[in-house]
């Protein structure tokens, strides 16, 4: 059964838990038989958890990676980072328009927007665009304000504590 008004969510901060937020919706959403897409923004190494978990749902749970490995310069971001970004925005604009899917997550958008790789203007218009049935995340820092006041919902992750500030890198299965 399709969403009677799908909304838009954001969870943005400097916090932990963005995309893995996302994520629990997805799961939430692919065991009630919705079909969910991810497309992830600035992404390009891994794979992550995520791509094997969607694994076990071929039929259900589409995840698109973009991005080249390694980070991006957010000073002075590459010519093909931004190009890779814009190429992310255009799929995620026709894939909101076949409407095949109930559930769109758009993966560190807010921090390509914040990087400079998209303009914000750009992904209103991505946003205005959205079905009516269809459920849309942003996630990613820095979310921008234009973006918090069209949004249905607003999540801020705020860091209290982490770990990584004792050293403790990334780790299989919780960070990536």
């Amino acid at each position: 059964m399709p969403l009677e008004q799908g909304l838009i969510q954001v969870y943005t901060g400097n916090g932990k838990g963005k995309t893995t937020a996302a994520l629990g919706l997805a799961f939430r959403a692919l065991g009630r038989g919705f079909k969910v897409c991810m497309i992830q923004f600035m992404k390009g190494g891994g794979p992550y958890g995520e791509h094997f978990a969607a694994q076990h749902f071929p039929d259900q749970f589409t995840i698109v990676q973009t991005g080249r490995p390694g980070w991006v310069n957010r000073e002075n971001p590459d010519a093909e980072d931004i190009r890779l970004a814009h190429e992310a925005l255009q799929k995620a604009k026709a894939i909101l328009a076949e409407e095949c899917y109930d559930l769109v997550i758009l993966d560190e958008i807010n921090g390509a927007i914040s990087f400079g790789l998209l303009a914000v203007d750009d992904v209103l218009d991505v946003l205005r665009q959205k079905p009516p049935r269809v459920e849309l995340v942003l996630t990613g820092r820095n979310a921008d304000e234009r973006i918090i006041e069209l949004a249905d919902l607003v999540t801020e992750m705020r860091e209290v504590k982490h770990y990584y500030r004792a050293g403790v890198p990334a780790r299989l299965g919780i960070e990536k």
